[in-house]
């Protein structure tokens, strides 16, 4: 065997992923505001890049021009008779002021509005003082300022900081008043009367250990809260479980006045504080605008305000490539050049493989769309993959975190694809999710005297053509969140 150094030639085939392969993939496979992200700091980062602001405008105007063709009849009539009126009102009344009077200073109410709070359009878009909202104050600063004003004593004060530094956004506290004390090298007595004192504080139910708790004092704020009500507190438990006998005997109470006991609790709080600092859910933007044809049929578009537009500036770079004067320079212009023309590249393959996607995806399901979630067919990606000559893994990443607007409502891409279940006798298969609405329509629709039980719903369901099993049954029912049969004939046996 030679030691000693030597040059061989090798031939290998490997497959690599280039910086741009992975930029594509992640666009691919990222949401709208993802993506929007993604292309603001790349116009930061790029000076070859720039903003198509002119396919924007066009597609504003030609927005506002539909609009306007659709109002032009109603507007019409009611810009006459408004310009009838005003020019009636402008005309000088011989009771109202002399000949003579001074009318420049008198202007047309289109011309000059005054909005609340004395704005006028001479102000340069300056709001008035009533159009000036107080800002938004959280929980902790809520709760802080009644601190302030209940304690007085620093020991006091100390105690309550502890209490709004542990508390969680539901109002609970998960430390016990002993761990407090100890922390803080004082009575527990003491601390146990402040967080008495800060459970009354609005919203009242807050610094309290557990639900039954929380309900009890917001009771005792209402003057509520007796013993019938403490023993049904202490028994939250078999409420759940929908023992309505047994809570009858638990508290000494019949039928009726359970039910209204019961009724008392469903108008209380249990999470006082998850209201206060709750900002409401951002609106989902559809990446895919759906809208019937002409011909019967459905027109697809992508959704013109999440489909960024990009475009690289050539004459800038081509100035840039005269002007530089070393070799750095230009090597540095060739790769903000390839990088700028790749992500247009990339962008535009995402939006026609998102409506090519799609497109498949609502020919697939158009019984969904015309009849509702009943006729909702089975699908897989193999199925979308093998149609648009595509493999499943980019499917999979087209109908990631996108949604489509239909005329039954916004959906996510994923929302399509379901599992089959097999028909009884060979026959046509089912989606999932259409068997898991049936199983509610059917559970939704029983007598009270005839609660179905899930072998009913099982016999049910094969008597329509579904093969499905008791413990198929059961997971989707629990999937729903439906109780069982022996809860749900509990639940319906209590008055109302």
């Amino acid at each position: 065997m030679s030691l000693a150094p030597r040059l061989d030639l090798r031939q290998s085939q490997s497959l690599v992923m280039t910086p741009q392969l992975r930029q594509a993939i992640k666009l691919l496979q990222s949401s709208n505001i993802e993506v929007s992200a993604f292309v603001e700091e790349e116009l930061e980062r790029n000076p070859l890049l720039e903003r198509d602001e002119q396919e924007h405008a066009e597609t504003e105007e030609t927005r506002r021009e539909e609009a306007r063709r659709e109002e032009a009849p109603a507007a019409a009539s009611v810009q006459q008779d408004a310009s009838t009126a005003a020019a009636s009102e402008m005309l000088p009344q011989e009771d109202a002021a002399p000949l003579d009077a001074d009318w420049s200073n008198v202007y047309d109410a289109g011309e000059a509005p005054v909005g609340r709070g004395g704005r006028t359009d001479f102000e340069d878009g300056l709001d008035g003082v009533d159009d000036m909202a107080a800002p938004a104050r959280n929980l902790r600063d809520h709760l802080a300022e009644q601190v302030r004003f209940a304690f007085a004593d620093p020991t006091e004060r100390m105690i309550a900081a502890a209490f709004l530094a542990l508390v969680d956004p539901a109002g609970r506290l998960a430390v016990s008043d002993e761990e407090i004390a100890r922390r803080l090298g004082c009575d527990a007595a003491l601390v146990a009367a402040v967080r008495v004192r800060m459970q009354r504080f609005d919203p009242v139910g807050m610094f309290c250990h557990d639900l039954a708790e929380c309900l009890a004092v917001q009771l005792r704020e209402r003057n509520r809260h007796d013993p019938a009500m403490a023993a049904l507190l202490a028994n939250l438990p078999m409420l759940a479980r929908r023992e309505m006998r047994g809570l009858q005997e638990v508290c000494g109470v019949d039928a009726e006045d359970l039910a209204e006991m019961i009724a008392e609790l469903k108008r209380l709080d249990p999470k006082p504080g998850s209201d206060f600092d709750s900002a409401p859910p951002p609106a989902l933007v559809p990446d895919v605008l759906m809208r019937r044809g002409g011909d019967g049929g459905w027109m697809l578009e992508l959704n013109p305000e999440t489909l960024p537009r990009v475009l690289v500036n050539r004459g800038f770079h081509a100035r840039a490539v005269v002007g530089a004067r070393s070799r750095e320079e230009k090597a540095y212009l060739a790769e903000r050049f390839q990088t700028a023309s790749w992500l247009v590249k990339s962008l535009e393959q995402r939006a026609n493989t998102i409506l090519k996607v799609a497109a498949e995806i609502v020919r697939r399901q158009d019984g969904f769309f015309r009849h509702g979630v009943g006729h909702l067919r089975p699908l897989i990606l193999r199925d979308v993959a093998e149609e648009v000559a595509m493999h499943e893994s980019t499917v999979s990443r087209v109908t990631a975190n996108k949604s489509i607007a239909t005329p039954r409502g916004t959906f996510e891409l994923k929302y399509f694809f379901t599992t089959a279940i097999a028909g009884t006798s060979g026959g046509e298969s089912h989606s999932a999710e259409a068997v898991r609405h049936r199983i509610k329509s059917l559970v939704d629709a029983e007598d009270a005297e005839e609660v179905l039980s899930d072998d009913a719903i099982v016999a049910s369901l094969r008597k329509e053509g579904v093969d499905i099993a008791r413990r198929t049954v059961a997971k989707y029912r629990e999937a729903l969140r439906i109780p069982s049969s022996v809860q749900r004939k509990r639940e319906k046996a209590v008055p109302a």
